[in-house]
């Protein structure tokens, strides 16, 4: 394992654009959301400045991890159409700066959490920081394909951060939302993977469709998302989700197994198209996941899906609990 370490005279000024670049805004709105999810379904009274400062925190510590994240990635970042743009390995932000900017956010989001709630909640997202940015950054994206898998754990914990906020403690329920999301994290990076497997080719990271092929990438979505359709219908056994929240999952989930079956019935990922060669240029880069050759449909149509279900089983069991919508409680 080596350090990045790209640290080259800016080419472009940096804008303070770019900053905001640095602590992916898009992966923070997705962890704001099911954080607030779970601070939310902990049903315990929070003062509403205080809860603006947990969310404060989780959002700031996200943006940390996402900075940090840059600043050690920027080598294979620069090799690959989908992240070259990004602010280091493009020149615009120095590799020291989106360092320091990490640390400095990382330090701040934790000791506020701690003294402003509690140390379970700031014990819980530094946690999440280091082992994104270490564990997963550092270690696990560039020596196994089990890469997604095992790191997914950063990216599920929010919400029980949010609930441990809320509530000092971290039940069942909090890991059940904590589960899903790191359920649906492989079948939804492995069908974007099965896409781009090209850029992590040339880059030497060892994602699934590049160590194990296509075809068995394809297979393990199907087999993830078996997994995770009864993982997201739990929360209505459990007395944390109700009625809607029960259709939602059930019938999103059948439109989910749809979409991984006709993947795995797919050619997503296989070699290029010599049989039907596209003559136009590649037209995607870093704003464009969804614009992909006709044979990668199948995963497109997935991983867009993916990042529906998961935000439409988040905003109903937000809903529910907003408006005080009785629980089914199946088995309790």
């Amino acid at each position: 394992m080596t350090m990045a370490t790209v640290d080259t005279p800016a080419r472009l000024p940096a804008r303070w654009q770019d900053y905001v670049l640095l602590m992916k805004p898009r992966v923070m709105s997705l962890v704001v959301f099911t954080a607030l999810t779970g601070l939310v379904c902990a049903k315990t009274p929070l003062h509403p400045v205080l809860a603006g400062v947990a969310i404060l925190c989780i959002a700031v510590g996200a943006g940390a991890s996402g900075a940090l994240n840059m600043w050690y990635d920027a080598d294979i970042d620069g090799q690959m159409r989908r992240t070259r743009g990004r602010p280091v390995p493009s020149g615009r932000v120095q590799g020291a700066d989106a360092l320091t900017l990490g640390v400095v956010l990382s330090l701040f989001s934790v000791m506020l959490m701690g003294m402003a709630l509690n140390w379970l909640a700031a014990g819980l997202l530094a946690f999440t920081i280091v082992f994104y940015a270490v564990v997963y950054t550092m270690w696990l994206k560039r020596w196994t394909a089990q890469n997604i898998v095992i790191g997914g754990l950063a990216g599920a914990l929010p919400p029980v951060i949010g609930w441990a906020a809320a509530t000092g403690t971290a039940p069942a329920n909090a890991w059940l939302l904590c589960a899903m999301i790191f359920m649906w994290t492989p079948p939804h990076f492995w069908a974007l993977s099965l896409y781009t497997s090209e850029d992590y080719a040339k880059a030497g990271v060892p994602m699934m469709p590049v160590v194990k092929g296509a075809a068995s990438t394809r297979t393990q979505i199907l087999v993830y998302s078996l997994l995770l359709i009864p993982v997201c219908l739990a929360p209505a056994a459990t007395g944390l989700g109700g009625a809607i929240y029960l259709g939602v999952a059930g019938l999103g989930g059948l439109v989910f197994l749809l979409l991984a079956w006709r993947l795995y019935r797919s050619k997503s990922g296989e070699a290029p198209d010599l049989s039907n060669p596209d003559p136009r240029p590649d037209p995607r880069n870093d704003d464009g996941l969804y614009d992909v050759r006709a044979g990668a449909r199948d995963a497109r149509n997935l991983f867009a899906f993916s990042i529906l279900y998961l935000s439409l089983l988040f905003a109903t069991l937000l809903g529910e609990h907003v408006a005080g919508l009785a629980p089914l409680e199946l088995f309790r």
